[in-house]
């Protein structure tokens, strides 16, 4: 239904009609191009061109922000249109009546004094002004608040959800804010279009005087008849006249445009900043005035302008000196009045300053468990609000390591940091940097296992987690990089396979005295008995070292009474973490021999040769149960890890897991030498093998 405009304001009755009324300008516009108009007609138009100009200009100055002037691109857009549209309509008339209304002869022969070549002249510098300094400088300025507003989007966002979070705002104060930043995004992205049209109607400008010009000394001298001078001066008035009261609007709005986009800090008007800025020290000022009067004293050059500035200055530079002294007097007061005020201490003591609270300093000696620092390109993978499921990949890993670990992954913080780059991002465990990688978001990573010959063209890169080569590939590549055999992921689970191998790596460091106090209360609900005997004869450091070596090999902890029923039974013979922890792996065949084995139940390994194994144990001084040191020489120890390594990858080229096969007497020494060169080798003793299970050995490493 219509709203009825009976007892509105005349605004309020222009603004319910406004649509009809720009539906009008619009038809105009076209009719403009298509039909000739009378003279007092046009000449009410190029008017109307002219006082939107200023109306436009002065309300740029009055804009606190972009958004205050939404409409400004579309604007632009309607307004360019309407001045060709003139400029198409006074050719018209140019050229056939050799008259363009009073409009067009005022500014060809008042405004440049009737002498074309100082209209064209003026004219010419008119269009330099506009195309080269306006134009120019407020298309680059568009062009990066536009790149630059898009940019912070992300970060925006997330402060968003961040206050949102805290309970700062509700959901519509967010919902407001979020479509501000949208709004600021969509208006500096427009205006980076629109400041195209400035410059097109530039150009556009001059050809069309260019070409009214040439026609209409060929139409004067051709087809009427004139003298070549009388044609000339005509023609030329005429041209130069419209293209002054043509520019003049359309410098008007390259300046607005200019306006509108540079103001990227303004709090009030155009003028109050201006004002404010040049007037916030008065040593500018006094100096400015100095050197003025200095000026006035040079021979030759007029005194009075320069006196006069230089005494404007200098009373400028006072009443800014004395309003700074009274605003400081205004605070000094009120400090002491806050200081009469504050109870305690004798009148008129200084109060001492608070000291600082110690909650304060103590939360920067906090480390976070394991977080990930993401530039802020990466962080539209990790908020929720702009599609990004991060957050839920993460939940996955974490109960996917506790399916397979046993242990409970703390909660992982995400946050931004913008001193890296914006597509790399920081793994860190306890506050070290464990990894990093970087990720092109909207691409896809695209990995050789091996199975592919064909090279793909894309951005190349290496696989953060393993290190295999790869190339990221825009998405419309994918099925083509498919069909050739390469292994192709998005990014955010490049991400999350990083953070899993990085959990299962570093798993044992997150695997604190708490959290096995934590397992330990739990398995004691169900089984106090053995908790009880297992916690008489251990600490919970020395079950915490235990429980660590295992996550260390990749052994899963889930089972916790058989494990704690080994350190029980074993506990009371030695406490040495290294006894234990191999008796609890012994007790843990079955769990290691279905992590090793393949899919038809058989184990591949390589055995260490007899060799290998004799010359370990010789260099050990002491055992397992009272403590132990390898004294080995390095030129051993660097032949017995390349004879592995080759082992490892030649298992690897199968297609294999790589297991080594060794005596239980020399397991742990075996491990704790490769794991440094060989993380990923699982090092097992012939007991951890379960019964019934089919071995087969590739080979022996001599």
């Amino acid at each position: 239904m219509q709203e009825s405009t009976a007892g509105m304001s005349p605004f309020k009755k222009m603004l319910h009609y406004s649509d009809i009324g720009m539906a009008f300008l619009v038809i105009l516009i076209v009719v403009m191009m298509v039909i000739p108009l009378p003279t007092w007609l046009l000449d009410v138009m190029l008017s109307a061109n002219i006082t939107i100009g200023v109306v436009v200009l002065l309300s740029t100055f009055y804009a606190q922000r972009a958004l205050d002037l939404a409409a400004f691109p579309t604007m632009l857009l309607i307004v360019t249109l309407f001045r060709l549209a003139l400029n198409v309509s006074t050719t018209r008339l140019i050229l056939l009546q050799a008259d363009a209304g009073d409009v067009v002869r005022a500014f060809g022969t008042f405004v440049v004094g009737g002498n074309y070549v100082v209209g064209a002249v003026v004219f010419l510098i008119l269009v330099i002004i506009q195309f080269v300094v306006i134009t120019k400088g407020a298309e680059r300025v568009a062009e990066v608040a536009a790149r630059f507003t898009l940019d912070a989007m992300p970060g925006k966002q997330m402060a968003i959800d961040a206050d949102l979070n805290a309970g700062l705002i509700d959901d519509a104060g967010a919902k407001d804010r979020r479509l501000t930043i949208q709004r600021e995004a969509d208006f500096y992205g427009a205006m980076d279009g629109a400041s195209k049209f400035v410059k097109g109607d530039a150009i556009a400008g001059l050809i069309i005087t260019i070409i009214n010009i040439v026609g209409g000394l060929a139409i004067g001298v051709l087809q009427r008849g004139f003298p070549l001078e009388k044609a000339l001066a005509t023609y030329s008035l005429l041209t130069v006249g419209d293209g002054l009261v043509s520019q003049i609007p359309a410098l008007l709005f390259s300046t607005a445009t200019g306006v509108i986009v540079t103001r990227a800090a303004g709090q009030t008007d155009l003028g109050k900043d201006i004002f404010t800025s040049l007037t916030t020290y008065p040593r500018p000022l006094f100096i400015g005035s100095i050197l003025l009067f200095a000026l006035a004293a040079v021979p030759g050059l007029p005194k009075i302008p320069f006196l006069l500035l230089a005494a404007f200055l200098c009373l400028m530079g006072y009443w800014v000196y004395r309003e700074g002294k009274i605003q400081e007097e205004a605070g000094g007061k009120k400090r002491e009045g806050r200081k009469e005020s504050a109870p305690g201490g004798p009148a008129g003591e200084a109060p001492k300053p608070a000291p600082a609270s110690p909650e304060d300093v103590m939360r920067l000696l906090t480390v976070d468990p394991m977080e990930a620092e993401i530039g802020y390109a990466l962080i539209p993978l990790v908020a929720p609000s702009q599609g990004g499921d991060m957050l839920d990949r993460i939940g996955t890993i974490r109960k996917q390591m506790a399916m397979e670990l046993g242990i409970v992954v703390p909660p992982i913080r995400i946050r931004d940091n913008i001193q890296i780059k914006p597509t790399e991002y920081i793994l860190r465990v306890k506050g070290a940097e464990t990894g990093r990688g970087e990720l092109l978001p909207d691409h896809y990573l695209a990995m050789n296992t091996g199975g592919a010959e064909e090279e793909l063209v894309g951005v190349p890169t290496t696989e953060p987690s393993f290190g295999l080569p790869a190339v990221w590939i825009p998405p419309e590549m994918r099925d083509k990089a498919e069909s050739l055999g390469y292994t192709v992921v998005d990014a955010p689970s490049v991400l999350a396979t990083h953070l899993s191998e990085t959990i299962k790596r570093y798993g044992a460091d997150l695997l604190t005295r708490q959290e096995v106090q934590k397992l330990t209360d739990m398995v004691k609900e169900a089984a106090p008995a053995v908790v009880e005997e297992m916690t008489a004869a251990l600490s919970l450091g020395e079950i915490q070292k235990v429980l660590q070596n295992l996550v260390r090999e990749q052994v899963p902890v889930r089972d916790l009474v058989s494990i704690f029923e080994s350190l029980a039974d074993y506990g009371k013979v030695s406490r040495s973490v290294d006894f234990l922890t191999e008796r609890v792996r012994e007790a843990l065949a079955r769990l290691i021999t279905l992590k090793i084995q393949d899919e038809s139940g058989v184990v591949t390994v390589a055995t260490l040769s007899p060799n290998w194994e004799q010359k370990v144990k010789e260099a050990v001084d002491g055992d397992l149960m009272r403590g132990w040191q390898f004294n080995m020489d390095p030129r051993e120890v660097q032949k017995m890890m390349a004879a592995v390594a080759r082992a490892v990858e030649e298992m690897s080229m199968k297609g294999l897991l790589p297991v080594l096969l060794v005596h239980p007497d020399v397991r742990l020494i075996v491990r704790r030498i490769l794991e440094a060169s060989l993380p990923t080798l699982f090092v097992i003793s012939y007991n951890e093998i379960a019964q019934g299970v089919q071995l087969k050995s590739i080979g022996m490493v001599e």
